[in-house]
């Protein structure tokens, strides 16, 4: 479960840092002093869990709360405090907790504890939806493609439109203000443009969808937009379900992990470039790395070499200085006794290190490669 601390007084930082340290299943996403800083964070990042204290400079956090409400963020929010007459306030804007300071580990403890197994509950009763096949499918692995259930594609008329939907889908369902979509892809236009541009996406995305019978997919209001993502597949939420599910890979379920290898078909929306979209290309492709080379570990303690080198050449070919991607492979063709084949691919990677950024390689893969060698030769 990731976590989230709001708290102007760093002393509580560390206090709520060293309680939560000592519960399982949890990790610290996010540590904030103002809800600014954090509002942009949550917005943007999946976060499970949020404490944050009341009493906050310049927006309290039942002000914060309650912004993150209207912007469609149903995050479980655990509010920390001195005072007690705050506790009916902090329920109107459906607080999961609301814990008086001093905190005490045991109440710590409970709350997490019981939030963990609501979202538990949750991810069961999303897996008991109607079969996939049966839905429509939103993708933006590898580029940005809309089926319907009968597997019909949309025709993208322009750009924009295709631009506009990548966006709203990787909010995952969430409310988005006109002003932060004009700031994020019309930025630099003057307002008038702006707003002409966005208007006309719009436009042209509800005729997309409406091409393929989804044109109910698109939610708006005067100011806001979403996608709702009820009964749709979407490969990004799917992957990233997957290895939040899937910590550990062995032998019980290694068919059901290359399964999950094979929805990351290409880096987030593709060839497409979008500027505001950076940070999440790189999070997710960070992800699918971590997570390959997961699969790699086990597939090499069952000695399938071959499968490894096949998805060890995937993540080298898109980033060929990736050392650990690099050292694994060494092992996979040590595994095959292919001395030729791992001795060129170390002096490839020696002669890239030294063209691109003039170094060699770290001390313990030339010590693997020694010693690889040497087990190949005994």
């Amino acid at each position: 479960m990731k976590v989230v601390m709001i708290d102007d007084e760093k002393a509580m930082h560390l206090i709520m840092k060293r309680m939560i340290a000592k519960v399982g299943n949890v990790e610290i996403v996010g540590s904030f002093t103002e809800t600014a800083t954090a509002f942009s964070y949550i917005a943007n990042h999946e976060v499970d869990l949020v404490f944050v204290d009341i009493n906050m400079p310049r927006e309290n956090g039942l002000e914060f709360a309650q912004r993150l409400r209207e912007s469609g963020k149903q995050t479980k929010l655990v509010f920390l405090t001195s005072h007690k007459e705050y506790a009916l306030n902090a329920f109107d804007v459906y607080a999961f907790d609301y814990i008086v300071k001093p905190v005490e580990q045991d109440r710590i403890s409970k709350t997490i504890q019981r939030a963990l197994a609501d979202l538990r509950s949750e991810r069961l009763m999303q897996a008991k939806r109607e079969p996939a096949s049966n839905k429509a499918a939103f993708n933006c692995l590898g580029g940005i493609d809309i089926q319907n259930s009968q597997g019909e594609r949309v025709k993208w008329k322009s750009s924009k439109s295709a631009e506009l939907f990548g966006y709203l889908l990787i909010h995952k369902g969430r409310f988005v203000s006109r002003i932060r979509i004009i700031e994020d892809m019309f930025g630099g236009m003057p307002q008038k443009n702006a707003e002409s541009y966005l208007n006309t996406s719009v436009y042209q995305l509800r005729k997309a969808l409406d091409t393929v019978g989804l044109k109910e997919y698109l939610h708006s209001d005067n100011n806001h937009y979403a996608l709702s993502l009820n009964d749709v597949r979407v490969d990004l939420l799917s992957f990233e379900e997957g290895c939040r599910q899937m910590t550990e890979v062995d032998e019980t379920h290694i068919e059901q992990a290359l399964e999950l290898e094979q929805l990351y078909t290409g880096n987030l929306f593709g060839d497409r470039a979008f500027d505001w979209a950076w940070n999440e290309v790189e999070r997710l492709l960070l992800l699918y790395t971590s997570y390959t080379h997961r699969l790699c570990v086990s597939l090499l303690k069952r000695n399938e070499s071959s499968t490894a080198i096949r998805l060890l050449m995937k993540l080298i070919a898109r980033n060929e200085l990736d050392e650990h991607s690099v050292m694994l492979l060494m092992k996979a063709l040590a595994l095959q006794n292919n001395k030729e084949a791992l001795t060129r691919q170390y002096l490839q990677y020696v002669d890239i290190l030294h063209k691109e950024i003039g170094t060699k390689p770290s001390p313990e893969a030339a010590a693997l490669y020694e010693r690889l060698l040497l087990e190949l030769d005994s």
